[in-house]
């Protein structure tokens, strides 16, 4: 029970990387230096204050930079592969009693993709609000991201059963929903 757990919660974090790289892990590093999460062997540094400040500071950069004009659609570019990176790096960290084959492949094709998958919902609605508004709701979708990032990672974290229909019922939703506009 503990393992599905724990591929729950990984799951979670990734799809939460795909709305803001950093968040999740500056999330992560807060609960486990407070003994609310246990980190996979080897990944125990994500609960030390050197992550901690390291992680709090990249996401104070990001946040910011995503509201500057242009630049929020240039990250857009870089955060994509980055977010990724990061949704297999949270899976791979949090998923227990698994081989280390069989845990890397999970964060890979689960964490990955759940990870790319926000991210490339939150491009799109990023181009979306550029051509619609000039730009001018930019802003408000950047908040909505880092928001969606906050309270998803929170919600994994204290709620892992909850956060993990809400996250199905969601991604439900953008199958039907894109299914249906083609």
């Amino acid at each position: 029970m503990e393992a599905a757990l724990s591929v729950l919660v990984g799951i979670g974090l990734a799809a939460a990387c795909g709305f803001r790289v950093f968040i999740p892990p500056l999330v992560m590093s807060i609960a486990a230096m407070a003994g609310h999460l246990k980190l996979a062997p080897g990944f125990e540094w994500i609960g030390t204050w050197p992550a901690l400040l390291a992680f709090g500071t990249a996401t104070l950069l990001e946040v910011i930079a995503y509201y500057v004009p242009w630049l929020d659609n240039l990250l857009d570019a870089v955060a994509t592969p980055a977010a990724i990176v990061a949704g297999i790096l949270v899976t791979a960290s949090v998923v227990q009693e698994m081989s280390p084959w069989l845990r890397w492949s999970l964060a890979v094709i689960a964490g990955g993709a759940a990870a790319g998958t926000v991210q490339l919902l939150t491009v799109k609605a990023r181009a979306l609000s550029s051509l619609f508004t000039l730009g001018a709701a930019n802003p408000g979708v950047s908040t909505a991201e880092a928001g969606g990032a906050t309270l998803t990672s929170l919600l994994v974290l204290l709620f892992p059963i909850l956060a993990a229909a809400l996250l199905l019922a969601f991604g439900l939703g953008v199958w039907l929903l894109l299914s249906h506009r083609r």
